[in-house]
């Protein structure tokens, strides 16, 4: 079983060396696979990860989904309808649930989703930087109300900047992950990925 620091310097090899031509549709899209229960060793190494990238003449920023769906929340007009209903009914978890997922996912078939949009603005704005990296992390954050492929398919075409996803999963095979270890195996993923 290999350590997440070895998973990350493999991931690191894999984004030197670049597009791999045999694959005529590839965008720079990974995934760092670790388990769950290293949630927090893996945020704990981020700082580290960011000075030994810079090292080699990256530079990495990060996008926190946590912090993202906090902003989203925050900024809903149904903020204090949520608190109010909250308070009335402290138990009703799959209502307050649905309610905040619907905050995060697009209105009508064919738009973007509010989180899609930030995802897709930051990458808008790290594309002219040469050697950037963006991490989006936090991953966590998005259960129960979605799962990281459904946003990564939406922005497919779209990934300029290498981007890692920093994923709390259990792996199976080469393309198939379980979210949180708790979620049936997806293998709709169309990244690259490394550890797990």
């Amino acid at each position: 079983m290999s350590s997440i620091d070895d998973d990350f310097n493999e991931l690191v090899r894999k984004i030197e060396r670049g597009r791999d031509f045999t694959a005529a549709s590839f965008e720079p899209v990974y995934y760092l696979v670790f388990h769950p229960s290293d949630i927090l060793k893996v945020k704990g190494l981020q700082s580290a990860w960011e000075i030994r990238l810079s090292q080699r003449s990256f530079t990495a920023h990060f996008f926190s989904l946590a912090d993202a769906i906090g902003e989203i929340h925050a900024k809903s007009k149904l903020r204090k309808i949520w608190l109010s209903s909250d308070g009335k009914a402290p138990f009703e978890w799959q209502k307050t649930n649905d309610s905040l997922k619907n905050a995060l996912t697009p209105k009508q078939k064919g738009e973007s989703g509010p989180l899609q949009e930030m995802i897709e603005a930051k990458l808008t704005e790290l594309e002219s930087e040469k050697d950037a990296i963006l991490f989006v992390t936090d991953l966590e954050a998005l259960h129960p109300y979605l799962r990281i492929g459904a946003i990564e398919n939406q922005l497919y075409g779209q990934f300029k900047v290498p981007t890692v996803f920093l994923y709390p999963g259990v792996r199976s095979g080469k393309t198939r992950l379980s979210f949180l270890g708790i979620y049936p195996d997806d293998g709709n993923y169309r990244s690259v990925h490394v550890g797990g």
